[in-house]
């Protein structure tokens, strides 16, 4: 087990920290904000809850970023007083923190973090396999629960791919029960539940935390499980050096392997045009 690292006490910062403490599959938690002792009270919240909800994760609070060298992932979410991370001033933080010489991998945890997590890979040259990007999976767990809704089953097997927030559902090779979801929904309903899903987008802190909480601890832990994520795309959709969905194999502290869903001619036009 590892500690983890999370920039910026904000809603998503918090809802992230709560979550990792209360499943108990990290060793501690560092709840990192520059405002004054904010991180510290959260933290302390947190961890004052673990006796009610039933985990004893230790959490801490901190003003220094730097205090995130050394963790086993740091998670990229919203300050206080800043809301997300992002543009310049995002980007002169995790500077000092490729500086100081971490080899941990970034988890970017804000829905407008995108262009931050390209900026890492171009200018910081951080390597690809370890950025990472989680808001965009709230958007294909949307997707499952509708598409379950709809033909009345618990969940469907749905993947997406795409810059966000345009995102395309592979309805092509979508499954529920063994059988495609082209044989059981009809392809109007198809199209209102991916406009039900868009409209969900910025997905909120505690859509955010469930699947950053899965994806920190498939990097430290390994997973049989693909996780729907964002990192810098390698030729996939015929781009490169540009940040998009693809399913992940995470493990070692870095994206393993990455796989684009199987696509019709047509969503692979309209997973494209996300990047012009």
């Amino acid at each position: 087990m590892s500690d983890v690292a999370i920039l910026g006490a904000g809603p998503i910062g918090a809802a992230v920290a709560h979550k990792l403490a209360e499943r108990e599959r990290v060793r501690a938690v560092r709840l990192i904000d520059p405002a004054g002792t904010v991180a510290a009270g959260k933290a302390l919240d947190i961890a004052q809850s673990g006796p009610v909800d039933g985990f004893d994760t230790r959490v801490t609070g901190a003003t220094d970023v730097l205090a995130a060298v050394g963790a086993g992932v740091i998670v990229i979410a919203d300050g206080v007083a800043e809301g997300e991370w992002s543009g310049e001033a995002g980007l002169a933080m995790l500077r000092q923190i490729v500086r100081a010489g971490t080899t941990a991998p970034f988890v970017f945890a804000g829905p407008s973090q995108i262009s931050l997590l390209e900026r890492c890979f171009q200018e910081l040259k951080v390597p690809a396999d370890r950025l990472i990007a989680t808001a965009a999976s709230s958007f294909v767990s949307s997707v499952r629960a509708l598409a379950g809704i709809e033909i009345n089953q618990a969940a469907a097997e749905v993947a997406a791919a795409g810059r966000p927030p345009e995102l395309v559902v592979a309805w092509s090779c979508a499954t529920a029960a063994g059988a495609l979801l082209t044989e059981r929904i009809a392809a109007h309903r198809l199209a209102a539940i991916a406009r039900a899903a868009r409209g969900l987008w910025p997905p909120g802190p505690q859509a955010i935390a469930a699947p950053t909480s899965l994806v920190v601890e498939a990097l430290l832990e390994g997973s049989r499980q693909l996780h729907p994520a964002v990192t810098i795309l390698d030729g996939e959709l015929g781009i490169r050096g540009r940040a998009g969905l693809l399913s992940l194999e995470l493990g070692r502290r870095r994206v393993l392997a990455r796989h684009l869903p199987s696509l019709s001619p047509l969503e692979k036009v309209e997973a494209g045009r996300g990047f012009d």
